[in-house]
């Protein structure tokens, strides 16, 4: 959850962003290219008012995980209840356009994923167990898509930070694909994150409100990722979360 501090600078992004929730989820359109519009010059402004660089001062001493898995209102909500995270935030990653929109990364008009990063305590928990988590939150083996969300923007991904997570993402799938697990290879990504732009204000802790207007999403595509990691983790879940 976010902090009213946090929440509130995001609000301010939302004021100050020209992107608006117009479609559903569901609308994402089959084959969507990831090449960037032709005539995109980059907003001058980033769309939540804020860099990860100023968000990265809010968190000192912990550790943070750049993943992409589809929606990232699914895997916001899911790495938000285990033990350990400290807070998620919903942007996009994986892309060279400037400050990208909401409006344009869901069209498929920037080479960016829907990600989230992570913020965690390491003395709680660790980047192997971030990834555990992760893989359960999405399938891993769908490429360019989470269900019904379909195209590039959806897929699967991680971004590290350093060598050390490079090594430990590179481990893990190595380790899926061997275990059996999964009926199909593991099409997760490796990839630079190059630069990650936290979403609009209306993205962030988007599960958790019931007012949204894609609550028919949330309920039958978010909801059943959320409660399998709450099953599969139940031992590590925050008190808060325990039923």
């Amino acid at each position: 959850m976010k902090s009213p501090a946090l929440t509130f600078l995001l609000l301010l992004g939302l004021i100050f962003s020209s992107s608006a929730c117009d479609s559903q989820k569901t609308n994402a359109s089959a084959g969507s290219e990831t090449t960037a519009m032709p005539d995109r010059k980059g907003n001058p402004e980033p769309v939540a008012g804020i860099t990860i660089q100023e968000l990265d001062k809010n968190y000192e001493g912990l550790e943070k995980a750049y993943l992409a898995g589809g929606c990232f209102w699914c895997t916001e909500a899911a790495l938000d209840r285990i033990q350990g995270v400290v807070d998620v935030h919903s942007g996009y990653a994986g892309g060279k356009e400037v400050n990208p929109t909401y409006k344009e990364v869901s069209a498929g008009k920037t080479s960016h994923a829907e990600a989230i990063v992570v913020y965690y305590d390491p003395a709680v928990i660790d980047y192997n167990t971030v990834l555990d988590v992760f893989f359960v939150a999405h399938d891993p083996t769908q490429v360019n898509r989470q269900g019904p969300d379909v195209g590039p923007h959806y897929r699967s991904a991680i971004f590290p930070i350093n060598e050390e997570q490079r090594m430990a993402a590179e481990a893990k799938i190595g380790a899926l694909n061997q275990s059996g697990k999964f009926s199909k290879k593991i099409a997760t990504t490796i990839e630079d994150p190059i630069e990650f732009y936290l979403a609009e204000a209306y993205h962030q802790d988007y599960y958790e409100d019931p007012s949204n207007p894609n609550q028919g999403y949330v309920q039958n595509v978010s909801r059943p990722k959320v409660e399998k990691v709450m099953k599969v983790f139940k031992d590590r879940l925050k008190p808060e979360f325990l039923k």
